[in-house]
């Protein structure tokens, strides 16, 4: 993986739960592209979006290595008008450690019938240990079931990991 980091252990504890693996995932705030790598590894056609042009080029650069199909896009996901993801469905789209409440409905939409959604970020008890503790980038109790709504919730969970407190879901877009 790029700069020694690994998937997150919660999209690697549900890999079973991803759907067909020659589908499209979308990687939302890549990064260095730690989840998109991974799931090209898997067979996935991956669109990586950041708004950070240097970690794209790291994106770039180990997929071209690694012959893998990942395609990048600089964007910021914090506009106003929120970005339009186009018609474009996704069998998979994964958050990691990034919110914006607003981008919810978007992330929503792109997501194809069966597709599932795969998000885990702090909640509002990490503040007490640090680092994120702007409340804007931290979930309140309960609030990352809500904001997946309608999707039919496959598995949750909420409070401290590994010493972060974080909320996880993994939720699917039924017909």
């Amino acid at each position: 993986m790029t700069g020694g980091q690994k998937p997150s252990a919660w999209l690697i504890d549900n890999a079973d739960l991803l759907p067909t693996r020659d589908g499209l995932a979308l990687d939302v705030a890549c990064g260095r592209g730690r989840h998109a790598l991974w799931l090209a590894r898997a067979g996935f056609r991956v669109l990586a979006l950041d708004r950070d042009a240097g970690a794209l080029e790291v994106v770039r650069t180990a997929a071209a290595r690694l012959g893998l199909a990942i395609e990048c896009e600089a964007i910021d996901l914090e506009t106003d008008p929120l970005p339009d993801l186009g018609a474009v469905r996704y069998d998979a789209i994964v958050v990691f450690n990034y919110l914006h409440r607003p981008l919810m409905p978007v992330l929503l939409r792109a997501l194809a019938v069966e597709g599932r959604l795969f998000y885990e970020t702090f909640t509002i008890e990490q503040a007490a240990r640090g680092r994120p503790s702007n409340p804007h980038f931290l979930l309140r109790p309960g609030e990352l079931r809500s904001l997946v709504a309608p999707l039919h919730v496959l598995r949750y969970r909420e409070g401290d990991v590994d010493g972060r407190c974080v909320a996880s879901v993994v939720a699917e877009r039924r017909a």
